[in-house]
Order: C-alpha cells, then structure tokens, then sequence
C-alpha cells in the first residue's frame, strides 16, 4: 500500500517476475552506486512539494546510508526505478510526473512486458501532466543494449542483466 494524494492506493500481490526483477535491479545498483548511497526497495519517499503524498518506488538510489533514514524517510532520490508490467501506464504518466515534479533528475522503467528499459531524464514544467511536471528527455533501451545511470560510464550495465 503506498499513499498519494492523501489516499491509500492498495497493491496487487506482486508476480515472482516483479519480485526477481526488483532484486536483479537492487544487487547491480549497489555495486554501480557503493558507498555514500542506500538502495530501497518499496519504501516511502516523502515529496515535499505535495502534502500526503508518499510514493513507494520499487527501487530508490538516496544519498546516505540507512541510518540516515532511522528517523525520517528521504524526500529526495538520485535515481527512481519502477519495475512494470500491469502499472505500465500508471508508472508513465502518474508516477513519472509525481518523480519530475519532485525533482528526481533521472527515472526508470524496467518493462517486463516489452522486455526493455525505459530511461526519463530533465525534469520540466507540464502543465498537460498530471502532477503538472514531465520529463523532456526519454529514451529506451533494447536488453541487449547498455545503460548507465546518469551517464555512470564505463559502469554501464546490459539490460538483460536486470530482466528475469
């Protein structure tokens, strides 16, 4: 269950592709981020800028460490990952412009359905998005393709890596 815009959004049972895939997404993330970064899976991020609203992203890169977090959630996060298959649209459009308008500067989109990743960039003002924030850049990856968290390279990683 995860909050926004003051409710209460009840989750399906997540498949054991989701699950599997969130756990392939977590282990390469920690190697490629190390110390000075917590990886989260499905916990609050407070966004600040919206009251009551406290999204659950299946993947969160925060700067710190977990105890960082002991007594207060991050309002922040370098990097967001969803992994979709059911919530494709909802993860596009909701939640990409709920993460734009907080100011998360990279977003992702691992697609079980079209085995492939989808990578947003630059947050900007929308006003025809429902949080009234998009991102101006996108691009997709193919999973036998390389990606790389705010361009992280040599440290690109093969989408297939992360698909189950």
């Amino acid at each position: 269950m995860e909050f926004v815009e003051g409710q209460a959004i009840d989750m399906a049972a997540m498949p054991s592709s989701h699950a599997a895939a969130m756990d392939l997404v977590d282990v390469v993330l920690r190697k490629m981020f190390g110390v000075g970064y917590y990886v989260r899976q499905r916990k609050p991020l407070v966004i600040p800028e919206i009251s009551e609203v406290e999204p659950e992203p299946d993947i969160a890169v925060v700067p710190g460490s977990i105890r960082d977090y002991a007594t207060s959630h991050p309002t922040t996060a370098k990097l967001i990952v969803e992994v979709a298959d059911i919530t494709l649209s909802y993860d596009r459009e909701v939640k990409g412009s709920l993460y734009a308008k907080a100011g998360i500067t990279e977003y992702w989109i691992l697609n079980l359905r079209d085995r492939h990743l989808e990578v947003y960039c630059d947050p900007a003002p929308d006003i025809t998005a429902d949080y009234g924030f998009s991102y101006s850049s996108f691009q997709v990856y193919k999973s036998d393709q390389l990606a790389a968290p705010m361009g992280m390279l040599p440290q690109a990683i093969k989408v297939e890596d992360l698909l189950p």
